[in-house]
Order: C-alpha cells, then sequence, then structure tokens
C-alpha cells in the first residue's frame, strides 16, 4: 500500500515505514501528526485518484527530528563589473517516520 502526499507544495510517494524529510512542520519530536492531502492511494489492487484529493484518506506520521539542511550558496557575479554577491540558506526541515495510510 503507498500513497502521494502533498505537503510543502511538493508531493511525495510514500508507504507505512517510510522515513522522509519535508519542508518544516509544527510539531514536537515525538508528536504524532497527519497529512490530508492524500491526492493518490493504491491498496494493492485497487487505485484511487482524487479531485483534487482522496476524500476521507489520511496519512498518519511521527516527527522524528526538527534540524535545518545542509548551507545552499547563492554566488551572483557580473564580469568586468565588480559586482559580486555571496549569499548562503539554509531550509529547516521536519523528519518523519510513516506509521499508517487510512481509507
Amino acid at each position: 500500500m503507498y500513497a502521494v502526499v502533498r505537503t510543502g507544495g511538493k508531493q511525495y510517494r510514500v508507504a507505512p515505514g517510510d522515513w522522509l524529510e519535508v519542508e518544516k512542520l509544527a510539531g514536537e519530536v515525538g508528536e504524532q501528526i497527519t497529512l490530508d492531502d492524500v491526492l493518490l492511494v493504491h491498496n494493492g489492487e485497487q487505485v484511487v485518484i482524487g479531485q483534487p484529493v482522496v476524500e476521507g484518506a489520511t496519512v498518519t506520521a511521527t516527527v522524528k527530528a526538527q534540524h535545518r539542511g545542509k548551507k545552499v550558496i547563492v554566488f551572483k557575479y557580473r564580469p568586468k563589473q565588480r559586482y559580486r554577491v555571496k549569499k548562503g540558506h539554509r531550509q529547516s526541515l521536519t523528519r518523519l517516520h510513516i506509521d499508517a495510510i487510512q481509507m
């Protein structure tokens, strides 16, 4: 059984037991959260596609960590102009462990 969920503007294919890193979600470490934005559910023999979401389908996950990702360097440069700008960005992330998919 697997599902496709949408969170943080991205779509993820998840199954029970999977680990997932998404953009930061509210919740403390060890807390269970529910992802309601389920776009597709496949239960072995039947595929249910939502329009836009599957009614009554939820994915339950446990928050395992709240951390920040690796630094991404953004460097702007214009030759012969003495223009150089260096910036960095670290995204806040939430690590989830998928517990169950309910339909």
